[in-house]
């Protein structure tokens, strides 16, 4: 899976919305919340996401995939990890991981941030 189809995948998820909050940097949101860092550089094309609700449960990710995911900067102990988009990990994780982040953030909303409305 490559950087533009998974950010295709993400912004096909209800209420997400693309954002350029820092220079050079894309996220995307649902309601005020990040989901989904994307980047590139040196490495490939990469996606943060939240990888479970804390460090231990994330870290299985760094285990499985010791070349392809690490723990992200600032916001990996609350269990967000750097998952790279074009290595060893199937498409179909990556997939299931996006959207456990993204039903994990939307959770997180009040009701009226929610997609729907509640």
């Amino acid at each position: 899976m490559d950087r533009t189809e998974m950010l295709a995948y993400c912004l096909a998820k209800p209420g997400a919305w693309l954002d350029r909050p820092w220079a050079g940097e894309e996220v995307v949101k649902v309601g005020s919340r990040i989901f989904a860092f994307l980047g590139s550089g040196e490495t490939g094309a990469t996606i943060g996401i939240k990888c479970g609700p804390n460090r231990d449960v994330a870290d299985e990710w760094l285990h499985r995939y010791p070349d392809d995911a690490r723990i992200m900067p600032y916001i990996g102990r609350a269990g967000w990890n750097t998952l790279r988009l074009d290595g060893t990990i199937p498409a179909d994780e990556l997939v299931e991981a996006l959207d456990a982040s993204y039903d994990t953030v939307v959770a997180k909303l009040s009701r009226r941030e929610r997609p729907g409305g509640g």
